[in-house]
């Protein structure tokens, strides 16, 4: 299963055949970085779950995070009692490992989206599949995890973006991500079109955004650091109720500004290393734009979550946050 999967997605060896058993289950190879697992017998804790990984390419963490599940799964020391699609997004720039080759694929996902090319392309494909997985287990509660690692350090190693939508977050989840050591939460002031936010969005599914740690190449990731995510995961996949601690433990945020980018002369006020979650105080300049203007922090204290000055023009170049108390 895995091995085969692999080999379609990172070789272009077409499988035959595309689906086959497994101890607790079946499994359905639907395109390349698609796969469906089906549980032999769904069990009364299961949701509808989504697990995507490598939308951005050179994010490592969570590709192997899930080929260390799958290769449990395999083995059997992991029973599946849920329904599963496993997705590698960017294929092209996971064989590279460059962030996108194009676009930013994490910003494509939008039912209305009219761009050419094959990241647009790549997004309506992975559109479509969630659509139909989850219409085929339309009695579950859906749930989609698309796992990231972020671009640089963090003073928060593991945070988790909820993405804006009417949905709400049921309580026990933010349990379930305090036990996975999630370490902070950041719930998101407006619609964005992230990957997260279209399964929230369009099919009210727990949707989050998970920032594993540090962009790291294959092989220099700390797994054991992510041990808890797959104990969350394997639990998920087995439709079991995964471990809780209280939500309080992680530190919450919400979104009050984005920063966009608006002109070819565009900069940041602060040093390119400086980590997620940074705190500015009341009167820092933190970018200088020649169309928006500078941008000065007013009456309170701001923390600035991925800051990228290279972004395209018309394009978010930080998030601003506040701290709020826990959903």
């Amino acid at each position: 299963m895995l091995g085969q999967w692999l080999d379609w997605t990172l070789d272009d060896k077409h499988p035959s055949p595309r689906s086959g058993r497994f101890g607790s289950g079946t499994y359905q190879l639907h395109a390349p970085g698609i796969l469906e697992i089906t549980p032999a017998a769904i069990h009364p804790a299961a949701h509808a779950c989504v697990f995507s990984a490598a939308i951005h390419g050179n994010e490592t963490a969570p590709v192997e995070l899930l080929g260390n599940w799958l290769s449990a799964v395999e083995a059997g020391t992991v029973t599946i009692g849920a329904p599963v699609l496993v997705i590698l997004g960017n294929i092209p720039a996971l064989k590279t490992q460059q962030r996108f080759i194009t676009t930013n694929l994490n910003r494509l996902f939008q039912r209305e989206l009219s761009d050419t090319g094959e990241e647009p392309d790549r997004a309506r494909e992975l559109m479509s599949a969630v659509d139909a997985f989850y219409d085929r287990h339309q009695a579950l509660p859906k749930l989609h995890y698309d796992l990231h690692t972020a671009i640089r350090g963090s003073l928060y190693t593991r945070f988790v973006v909820e993405p804006y939508a009417e949905t709400v977050i049921d309580p026990e989840h933010w349990e379930w991500l305090a036990a996975a050591d999630m370490q902070a939460v950041l719930h998101q002031h407006q619609h964005s079109w992230t990957f997260s936010h279209y399964s929230k969005h369009f099919h009210a599914a727990q949707a989050f955004t998970f920032e594993l740690g540090r962009v790291a190449p294959f092989g220099e990731n700390d797994m054991a650091a992510l041990a808890p995510m797959l104990t969350l995961i394997s639990a998920l996949s087995a439709g079991e109720q995964p471990p809780k601690k209280p939500a309080e433990t992680m530190t919450f945020f919400q979104v009050q500004h984005e920063l966009m980018r608006q002109a070819e002369t565009f900069s940041l006020c602060f040093d390119e290393d400086v980590p997620n979650f940074s705190r500015f105080e009341p009167g820092t300049c933190l970018a200088k734009d020649s169309v928006a203007g500078d941008f000065i922090v007013g009456d309170a204290p701001l923390h600035v979550v991925f800051p990228n000055a290279k972004v395209e023009i018309g394009a978010r170049a930080a998030l601003l946050v506040v701290p709020t108390h826990a959903s």
